[in-house]
């Protein structure tokens, strides 16, 4: 099935064409497996990490000299505002990010390291806007939205070609979803690679808009979030929703109990540092919801995306002594 373009945000070659663009900067990451997860879950998993830097630095290599002289704004509670800022430096232009008040401190941290420009906005979706149009308006950057974007879908697509290239037989991928750049991405090629491929989205039951969402058949807003994965506050997008609706199977959503669980496990088990919201696939395949729903009694070989590493570590210490 080759996803029509005309119908999406993107689709398979301009995933391919994000490929070929970025290769040269970015990490191909390995897949990691675990007899011992595989005995718990009863399942096959295969785990994927994921940055949000594919997308970022699709973006920002996609425009053109001019463009780019302005530099790029954004506005992101962490992970891409500190892969856009770091693109940005690779391509040597200045980068405005709009970081909410409520934004874990090494997140921030990341973004000045890689030389962003912080710009503070209140907590709300509607503020981060604001102040990013603001800045957007003062002074000619170009705008980088951080999911509903064809660039920044196209640059997270390129995660499912590496994963089926490297586990061609996995029969569903679960993947976080909150503004759903990634999981688009994702979706669009494996569905284009292998149409009876499942993609499942997992999202934490303090901000299920996307399940809301897909049940409602419309895109659903929700007036606050109440989460621990903070990197999964985020609504769906008018780019975004229309690949959601129709190529993400089903919406899996899970406690801040269960992430925390899955979280643990990363980091006693599969060995490596995953923030609540990168977890969130794994916490997906143990949740009762997900064992005990015949819907996905065939779902034997699981890829699970692991998106986002930056941990407040006094927040997880805290989380693990609870």
């Amino acid at each position: 099935m080759e996803v029509n373009k005309e119908k999406y945000a993107a689709d398979l070659s301009s995933i391919k064409e994000a490929r070929a663009r970025i290769s040269s900067f970015i990490h191909k990451t390995p897949l990691l497996t675990s007899e011992s997860l595989d005995a718990i879950s009863g399942r096959r998993l295969f785990f994927k990490g994921a940055f949000k830097f594919r997308g970022a630095c699709n973006a920002i290599f996609s425009l053109d000299d001019q463009q780019a002289a302005k530099g790029v704004v954004t506005h992101s509670s962490g992970n891409h505002a500190a892969a856009l800022a770091l693109a940005a430096k690779l391509r040597g232009i200045t980068s405005y990010i709009v970081i909410p008040k409520n934004a874990p401190q090494c997140k921030v941290q990341n973004v000045v390291r890689y030389g962003g420009r912080v710009i503070w906005s209140e907590t709300t979706i509607k503020s981060r806007e604001e102040t990013a149009t603001k800045v957007q308006q003062e002074t000619g950057a170009a705008l980088i939205h951080p999911y509903n974007d064809g660039r920044i879908i196209s640059g997270q697509g390129t995660i499912s070609l590496e994963l089926l290239e490297q586990a061609p037989h996995i029969d569903t991928i679960i993947v976080p979803i909150s503004g759903g750049g990634l999981i688009s991405g994702v979706a669009l090629a494996a569905k284009s690679i292998n149409p009876a491929i499942r993609v499942l989205a997992a999202e934490p039951k303090g901000a299920n808009d996307a399940a809301q969402s897909k049940a409602a058949g419309r895109i659903v807003t929700l007036p606050e979030t109440n989460t621990v994965a903070d990197g999964l506050r985020a609504f769906l997008g008018e780019f975004t929703w229309p690949i959601v609706r129709d190529l993400v199977d089903d919406v899996i959503t899970v406690d801040d109990t269960e992430i925390i669980k899955a979280m643990r496990l990363c980091y006693e088990i599969l060995k490596v540092a995953v923030e609540p919201s990168g977890a969130i696939g794994l916490a997906a395949v143990l949740s009762d919801s997900f064992r005990t729903n015949p819907a996905w009694k065939d779902c034997n070989q699981i890829g699970i995306i692991l998106s986002g590493g930056n941990v407040d570590l006094e927040v997880l210490w805290n989380s693990f002594s609870k």
